[in-house]
């Protein structure tokens, strides 16, 4: 593997404008290709296997024409202080307000009047009433016209003294990505990169490099996206993922090559024993990033597949990119890619007597240069001390971790948006006036195999049989009666809960419904299935909760062996295994304390406390587990080649730390800074992500691979390259660490005036 990677490296580095022209043209031809490619089919969000979905199939069956994938707007509307919405004034606004709303936009089917139900539509106080917009097409394709007409009818009804607000997934969400905050994060991280190598040069490496490794990579989702079915959301964890290891893989390689530079080597060998050597290690880390992505499809939700596959291409393409591209801009400039001071140690110019003393005096420093830098230090104050800070560091996450025990998932719904939008003040106006159950109503389908004395299917009358048996259960505040289909086989009733849609009564009540409607069924010959939107964020949430530790054990599982293959070791791939997991756990414990608990909801901004949402751990699984590999595979493969080399294993330890702990630092707090920036975003859910990705790669990358693992290595010695002999048999050789490369490159020292110019 490094013989081969130090080949293709040095290939691209001599080859350097054929290679530059390679990626420009499958830059370009693929952004061509997405910019001709149809658009993509809208977001579709499917469970198969679970009652929920089954349900919604059935009403898309018999209900054609009820367009049950419409969107939907609720518009609340509040009389004025001390007047009921039935006072002559009050109703002659909501009535205004529903022909606008009807004519706004071709691409309303209609809306209902609160007044022709009353009993449904308006509260027992009489102050407030509801009427819903629906619409001929999906919330994406909801057109920004219909999004505007919205706005301005109910703007226009406040300016006449009613309070009026809107939810529902017709309501246009306002997005507030890419604000202040993020731009901060992008600042640090070009400061941080400019502060490790001391070159803008070298710090623009990386970003550009990531940036069009991921350019490629959206832009084939999107070329794609019409043949293999992938929605426009589909890229939005690639591009994070992405950016991500773009950043680390460029970054390790031009560290390598500043370093194998530094030794003395000339330009081009340098960039072949760095693409040999980190650049075996980008391929391996690489390889367990798509591993956690691919992993994805074991939850047998499709839009997650689509997302994890998606998002595994981008990541190959940033490996290629590392591999390839990286050497290539190596060989543009050679020189400038160093740090600026000392820089005429590489320059191959004839030097002036001017600069030839500015290089002896530089050359004089760095041989009474003798302290070492801050990553040995801590290296030797570990191997010192290992079992304290072994202990400290395990039981600190462990600490952390407790509260991931109490950890309750859910999906984001309008009571956990920003109490300033629109959507939450209609959640809470519902909640006040018609009860926190109204809010998430559960919808019941009974489809009938009985016959009447004619012969007919009587859905309508079965149905309010098993309606009036659903509302003795506990938790049912009302049941609708039933409304049936033109063929008279099928029916529709409405249960509304008497608790809110993300509590956990409601979901006690689901599981309590369908246990009622399985003897339900015998008695009246029906089918009967739970389904609504708070049935399917619930059903959406268990078979998530229920994928997740297949989920891990796949991804670990997997990993452990390619990590035994690249350490040859046991207890190399088990410890990164093991602290992977601890690193998470207390991620998690620190994302239950502060979303779900409320603990620092100030600091935060959060506005209510409540449930995990469903998909954010398996996300941080798998973006955190690939940045965590990233650093075990780069900080350990430096030790395990030093060792490699001869020397004892706490020599190996503080080698690693020597040339690696500066970068897997750097890396580090990078995507720190990047994550941290969707903290300060108003919705709560896109903080909660942020704030969990931030706070996994302190704990992994400062914690776990900088204390724990090199206090392990410290205990556990040689026997930490323990491999049994018939396992060693077995297992490919891949030469991570660059063995091979000792016997066929050498190691001239380079003239100090008669290299290239960068």
């Amino acid at each position: 593997m490094a013989t081969f990677l130090s080949k293709l490296g040095r290939l691209a580095f001599r080859r350097k404008g054929v290679t530059l022209l390679l990626w420009l043209l499958a830059f370009v031809g693929m952004g061509v290709a997405a910019s001709s490619a149809p658009t993509p089919p809208a977001d579709t969000f499917s469970m198969p296997g679970t009652e929920s979905q089954e349900a919604f199939d059935l009403l898309t069956e018999k209900f054609p024409d009820a367009s049950v994938d419409g969107a939907t707007a609720r518009v609340v509307v509040r009389a004025p202080e001390g007047t009921k919405i039935t006072t002559p004034a009050t109703r002659t606004g909501v009535e205004r307000l529903v022909t606008e709303l009807g004519a706004s936009s071709p691409q309303v089917v209609g809306v209902a009047d609160p007044y022709r139900s009353p009993a449904v539509s308006i509260s027992e106080d009489g102050t407030t009433a509801y009427l819903v917009v629906t619409y001929k097409v999906p919330a994406a394709e909801v057109d920004d016209k219909a999004h505007d007409t919205l706005d301005a009818a109910t703007e226009q009804a406040r300016e006449a003294g009613l309070t009026v607000e809107a939810g529902g997934d017709a309501v246009k969400i306002e997005q507030a990505m890419g604000g202040t905050g993020e731009q901060i994060g992008i600042l640090v991280s070009a400061f941080v990169l400019v502060l490790t190598f001391g070159s803008m040069i070298a710090a623009g490496m990386p970003l550009i490099t990531a940036l069009i490794g991921v350019g490629i990579g959206i832009s084939g989702i999107t070329a794609l996206g019409s043949t293999f079915g992938l929605s426009g959301t589909t890229s939005t964890l690639a591009m994070m993922i992405g950016l991500a290891v773009g950043i680390d893989y460029a970054l390790f390689i031009v560290s390598r090559f500043r370093a194998e530079r530094a030794e003395g080597r000339t330009p081009e060998e340098a960039a072949g024993r760095a693409v040999g050597t980190a650049g075996s290690a980008v391929v391996f880390a690489g390889l367990t990033v798509i591993v956690a992505l691919a992993g994805l499809a074991v939850v047998n939700i499709p839009m997650l597949t689509e997302m994890g596959l998606a998002a595994a291409g981008t990541v190959a393409v940033a490996v290629l990119v590392a591999i390839t591209l990286v050497p290539a801009l190596l060989g543009l400039a050679p020189v400038k890619v160093m740090a600026r001071r000392g820089r005429l140690r590489y320059a191959v110019k004839p030097l002036s007597d001017r600069q030839r003393r500015r290089a002896a005096k530089h050359e004089s420093k760095l041989a009474r240069k003798t302290k070492p830098n801050l990553g040995t230090r801590w290296a030797r104050y570990v191997l010192r001390h290992p079992v304290v800070v072994l202990l400290v560091g395990v039981i600190g996450l462990g600490t952390i971790a407790v509260p991931a025990a109490s950890l309750e998932l859910g999906l984001p719904g309008e009571g956990q948006m920003s109490t300033q939008t629109t959507q939450r003040k209609a959640y809470d106006l519902l909640s006040e006036s018609f009860g926190p159950g109204f809010n998430g109503p559960l919808m019941i389908t009974v489809q009938t195999r009985s016959t009447d004395s004619t012969g007919t299917a009587d859905a309508r009358t079965t149905g309010d049989k098993i309606g009036k048996a659903l509302a003795k259960t506990p938790g049912v505040a009302s049941v609708s009666p039933a409304t049936a289909n033109k063929a008279g086989d099928t029916a529709i009733l409405t249960v509304v809960p008497t608790s809110g849609p993300t509590e956990k009564k409601t979901e006690e009540l689901v599981h309590a419904l369908r246990d009622t409607a399985d003897g339900l069924e015998r008695s009246t010959a029906s089918r009967i299935l739970v389904t609504g939107q708070t049935a399917m964020f619930i059903d959406f949430s268990q078979t998530l909760d229920d994928a997740l530790l297949p989920y891990l054990a796949l991804v670990v599982g997997l990993a452990f062996l390619l990590l035994m293959v690249v350490f040859r070791s046991v207890l190399v791939p088990l410890k990164a295994a093991l602290g992977f997991l601890l690193s998470v756990a207390a991620a998690l414990g620190a994302v239950v304390a502060v979303f779900q608990w409320g603990w620092l909801a100030d600091v935060f901004g959060i506005d209510a406390p409540g449930p995990i949402m469903s998909t954010m751990p398996i996300f941080m699984i798998g973006v955190v587990f690939g940045l965590a590999m990233d650093y075990e595979v780069f900080l350990v493969s430096r030790m395990r080649e030093s060792y490699a080399h001869g020397a004892r294993p706490g020599e190996a330890v503080v080698d690693g730390f020597r040339y690696g702990g500066r970068v897997v630092g750097a890396a580090a707090v990078i995507m720190m800074s990047v994550f941290s920036g969707f903290i300060v975003e108003d919705n709560d859910f896109v903080k909660m992500i942020g704030f969990a990705l931030a706070i996994a790669v302190l704990f992994d990358a400062f914690v776990v691979r900088m204390a724990i693992v090199p206090a392990l290595f410290a205990l556990l010695g040689r026997s930490a390259w323990w491999l049994p002999k018939w396992l060693d048999r077995i297992l490919p050789r891949v030469d991570v660490e660059g063995e091979k490369l000792a016997g066929t490159q050498s190691a001239p020292r380079a003239p100090r005036e008669s290299t290239l110019v960068g």
